[in-house]
């Protein structure tokens, strides 16, 4: 009988590329939506408000990707859109699958490697601290302490501190894609901050990894073990679309352009290593930058 997956943020980049991928392998898909409940195997749902517990009973694994976009400037209604999204969001679903009759074995809840902050070339794995400050920092601690209540009751809780995950479909790149291929692209900065990023498809045979990997819990790095520089990104990204990479973005123009979301995602750096990813033995698919995007552009 096929596994019953709960998902939130089902018709997102990366929740839509999950659920295809699942459902070729005859998953149970039932889908966690804001919208009104207008199909089969849909949930309806207000992150705002405590859910029953009983609507998310009987599942083998909920995976929880719903949460507002940041990739836009961050007026304080938008960071509080932002922070509530995630943490209500995510308080209200852990509270339900804590009080569940019958819960699942696995809770995976999206996270990100903004944890971190900017911390210049230091290597961050698991265990490293919080960042001291900033948005982002702040935002995803109580984003994954909101998940407390289903690992306290007992379900394996995973949270998936992501990177910048790639994709022509959607996401940062497909934001940079018009310029580089224009030849309007280049490092943004000093173009020394570090980028840790990840393949969509890697990313989806990651929360694979997982449902089947008892001995993952807990906060995951995912990311390509391979980080590469703000430079090193835009000169590679060039190169696969064999276009120059001669217009920087100088940092006092990210600023004036973005704001805040500038400096925590445009200029930060956060050099992250899959400590535990590639301790349990995940395989990357696309662990190189440069054969990642000529995959992604055909190339």
């Amino acid at each position: 009988m096929p596994a019953k997956v709960l998902i939130s943020g089902s018709s997102g980049l990366l929740g839509s590329a999950l659920v295809q991928s699942l459902g070729a392998d005859g998953y149970e898909i039932t889908r966690l939506t804001r919208r009104s409940a207008s199909a089969a195997r849909q949930i309806a749902w207000d992150f705002a408000q405590p859910l029953a517990p009983e609507s998310v009973s009987g599942f083998d694994a909920v995976i929880h990707l719903a949460g507002e976009s940041i990739a836009s400037r961050w007026t304080d209604a938008k960071k509080k859109a932002i922070r509530d999204s995630r943490v209500l969001g995510t308080r209200h679903l852990a509270q339900a699958l804590a009080h569940t009759a019958s819960p699942p074995r696995v809770f995976i809840s999206a996270s990100a490697i903004g944890f971190y902050g900017d911390r210049d070339d230091e290597i961050l794995r698991e265990d490293s601290a919080s960042g001291r400050s900033g948005f982002l920092p702040e935002v995803c601690r109580e984003w994954e302490a909101a998940a407390e209540p289903a690992a306290n009751a007992g379900t394996r809780t995973v949270f998936l501190r992501t990177g910048i995950v790639l994709s022509a479909e959607g996401g940062a790149l497909k934001k940079m894609l018009p310029p580089f291929r224009m030849g309007l692209g280049g490092k943004i900065g000093s173009g020394r901050q570090w980028m840790s990023w990840i393949d969509l498809h890697d990313e989806i045979g990651v929360i694979r990894h997982i449902l089947g990997n008892d001995t993952l819990r807990g906060s995951v790095n995912t990311v390509s073990p391979n980080p590469v520089t703000n430079a090193e990104f835009t000169k590679t990204l060039a190169s696969v679309l064999s276009r120059p990479a001669i217009f920087p973005m100088p940092a006092f123009a990210a600023h004036l352009v973005f704001g805040q979301m500038g400096d925590e995602l445009l200029l930060s750096s956060q050099r992250v290593e899959p400590a535990k990813l590639t301790a349990s033995g995940y395989v990357f698919q696309k662990p190189d930058l440069r054969q990642a995007l000529s995959a992604i552009l055909k190339k």
